[in-house]
């Protein structure tokens, strides 16, 4: 399988209520609620601001600054979808511009992720076609190299299956496995529920410290409270 190039056509994706709930709960919840996990890297970062989406991934796999693959990937995407573009080793290329959103957005796809770059910035962010990516480059590519796509990836030591639900926002993107999809969506409304709860304690005048325990723990690592410094 590894020799192969493949474009795989049909690929599992969650229920769209759950991938839309995940989307609603935001990145930062999603990934504490889901035990810390899944969290794509802090180089991913957004080109528009006050944008949350999640769909079900369209993996692609290509060769750096080659974006052949990118295009054959369109075929396969379904309204709801967000691709999802890797190399095959590190590229800074624009591999992605204004015409293939264009080809994205008649598609019904949400959004992209891409661990390469991208260019026509003000142009995606004028569509309202949201984008994540490691580089903003205007170098462009070639189409001259096989790659795969549906095929898994891996982004900031992340594995990312076709189908997997990718969630994204201000604060990054969060991969959830399409088997814990529903148990993630669950755990998330009880995380947001305890926070509903932090929230009207903190803002009724409750300390942190107080409301999270955290009075025993600074004892316990040796944290004084003294009035002044003395000379």
């Amino acid at each position: 399988m590894m020799n192969r190039h493949v474009v795989v056509t049909r690929i599992e994706r969650a229920e769209p209520t759950t991938v839309d709930g995940l989307g609603a709960m935001g990145t930062a919840t999603v990934h504490e609620a889901i035990g810390r996990r899944g969290f794509l890297g802090a180089e991913l970062r957004p080109i528009q601001r006050e944008v949350r989406i999640a769909g079900s991934a369209v993996t692609v796999l290509s060769h750096p600054g080659d974006n052949v693959m990118v295009h054959a990937a369109v075929e396969v995407c379904e309204p709801g979808d967000v691709l999802v573009v890797t190399t095959t080793a590190p590229s800074t290329h624009g591999m992605f511009g204004e015409l293939l959103a264009t080809s994205l957005i008649t598609r019904g796809v949400r959004g992209l992720v891409i661990d390469a770059g991208v260019r026509d910035t003000s142009e995606l962010r004028e569509m309202g076609f949201p984008v994540w990516t490691r580089h903003v480059s205007c170098q462009g590519t070639v189409k001259a190299t096989p790659g795969s796509v549906n095929v898994p990836v891996s982004i900031g030591g992340v594995v990312i299956e076709p189908g997997d639900v990718v969630c994204a926002d201000d604060d990054g993107v969060v991969a959830v496995s399409r088997g814990e999809a529903e148990w993630a969506l669950e755990r998330s409304q009880v995380r947001l529920d305890d926070e509903a709860a932090t929230r009207a304690r903190l803002a009724a005048g409750e300390l942190g410290v107080d409301v999270y325990g955290l009075r025993d723990r600074l004892a316990e690592f040796g944290v004084e409270y003294v009035d002044r410094l003395e000379p």
